[in-house]
């Protein structure tokens, strides 16, 4: 944190905007205030063009004769029902609003809202670092309004609500999953009296959309060291409702004076060493969920210990319902997420044993475009403390990439369709779609990914009506040659 003079906090806004947004308050005989994130970076040297600022007035009053004095280089928009205002200019965007007190009913986040002073805007929000207000009115330009010491939470790094956080929290549970993200986000740690009211809170989190928690939860994703936010999640109770899949690994269990890892740690492990090497949101959902199917795999085995046979395709199986539960897309997103979740022990069994160039193969098929982010995954998946056996792992993973570049080049693998397709062998003996046609096609891909035939047109296709003779079939039609663009070059997706 930067600890700024009165003097430099008005070099700071020195700007024509605030200036100009200044005067016409003036002359419309408001008093108008920055606050909330944008003056909270100040202090923390955070870039931020998103300005909130609140009015002892009509916020919306003033948007409009501020976009009237910029021009065309502005663009307004009202929300009269909220009583706020937008006026995007440059690379700025400004919301306006009047300065209100709120009030809250039990069973909604939705407050009944009434006109109010600058101390009574100050007191509804969500935590003390958020609270701090410049003003722009000319006599007092650059003045900061800090009424509940949240410069002194910005310098000892804490979360803390203005008021009594029970009421914070009640009112709006919502404000449960923004203090933990800004927790995360700023590296900051939650005030003891805090952090016990998201505990005696956490239930109200029910009354909250699955989107605007979503928002929440990505943005604690997409945090340079996102397990943070998970562990305080966890420690408040709040992950077990919104997400009792994850919750659920935190469990230890001893059996014979053999006991397995604690495999929710061990998934924040690789969801940070993820977040390490790459900021795709997906692939750091795939990394939280790559072994929430253990609990449900988990076995005691007496000659082997605690085993958790098949969970990746258990887990394949719960991604689909956990993204529709929590209004996550169900797109190609959702189908990238279930991919790496499903692959993600492949490269950790090659790279355990031999690499042959057929496992290899079978890897790059079934991964296709996505075999990078899934080496990704496989990697930050090793967390061993036996360091040798860590070593281990890393250097056959190199050995694993360098047989995926050598193959990719020769053998042209990855997202392959074979060449001779199902629409030619249904002509080259005369057949409707049927289970002859489906083992064949099955056969030639095996044989393919097997090292067993070239990923060419001819040997494919002597191959298949080899193939097709064990069955009992004939060719009846000689197919064309393919042309150029349909060699086995073209058809493979690139």
């Amino acid at each position: 944190m930067k600890n700024l003079t009165q003097e430099e906090l008005v070099k700071v806004i020195d700007k024509p905007i605030f200036h100009l947004v200044g005067e016409i308050a003036d002359e419309l005989g408001m008093e108008c205030h920055i606050v909330g994130g944008f003056v909270r970076d100040i202090f923390l040297e955070r870039p931020s063009n998103d300005i909130d600022i609140v009015v002892v007035g009509s916020g919306i009053g003033i948007a409009e004769a501020l976009h009237r004095r910029l021009g065309k280089k502005s663009h307004l928009s009202v929300f009269r029902n909220f009583g706020t205002a937008q006026v995007k200019y440059r690379d700025m965007e400004l919301e306006f609003v009047g300065a209100r007190r709120e009030s809250y009913s039990h069973d909604s986040r939705k407050p009944i809202v009434e006109d109010g002073t600058l101390d009574d805007d100050q007191k509804r929000r969500d935590f003390t670092i958020n609270a701090l207000a410049l003003c722009l009115n000319k006599e007092r330009f650059g003045q900061l309004t800090d009424p509940f010491d949240g410069l002194y939470d910005l310098e000892d790094g804490i979360v803390r609500t203005p008021l009594d956080p029970d009421i914070t929290f009640s009112d709006d549970p919502l404000r449960m999953m923004r203090c933990i993200r800004f927790a995360t986000q700023l590296r900051f740690y939650i005030e003891e009296e805090t952090f016990d009211a998201l505990i005696r809170n956490r239930e109200r989190i029910s009354i909250i959309s699955a989107e605007r928690i979503i928002e929440e939860l990505n943005k604690i994703m997409l945090s340079p060291t996102p397990s943070r936010g998970f562990v305080d999640l966890q420690r408040c109770g709040l992950l077990e409702i919104i997400m009792p899949e994850v919750a659920a690994l935190d469990c230890v269990e001893t059996r014979n004076g053999r006991s397995h890892k604690n495999n929710f740690y061990h998934t924040l492990e690789v969801l940070d060493n993820v977040a390490g090497k790459s900021d795709n949101l997906w692939l750091r959902w795939a990394a939280l969920l790559h072994d929430i199917g253990k609990p449900r795999s988990k076995q005691w085995e007496p000659a082997v210990g605690w085993t958790f046979h098949n969970h990746n395709y258990l887990g394949e199986i719960m991604v689909p319902k956990l993204f529709k539960r929590m209004k996550l897309p169900l797109d190609e997103r959702m189908k990238y997420v279930k991919k790496l979740v499903s692959l993600h022990m492949r490269p950790i069994a090659i790279a355990d044993d031999i690499v042959t160039d057929s496992a290899v193969r079978r890897l790059l098929f079934e991964a296709g475009d996505d075999i990078d982010d899934l080496m990704v995954l496989c990697e930050a998946d090793i967390t061993s403390k036996n360091e040798e056996r860590k070593r281990n792992f890393l250097n056959n993973f190199k050995l694993v990439r360098q047989k995926l570049v050598d193959i990719e080049e020769k053998d042209r693998i990855r997202n392959f369709q074979p060449p001779v397709d199902g629409n030619e062998i249904m002509e080259m003996f005369d057949l409707k779609p049927c289970k002859e046609i489906g083992i064949l096609k099955t056969k030639l891909k095996d044989a393919i990914l097997d090292g067993d035939v070239p990923n060419e047109y001819e040997p494919a296709l002597q191959f298949v009506i080899n193939e097709a003779e064990k069955l009992g079939l004939k060719v009846i039609k000689q197919p064309n040659k393919p042309t150029s663009e349909n060699t086995p070059e073209g058809n493979l997706t690139e």
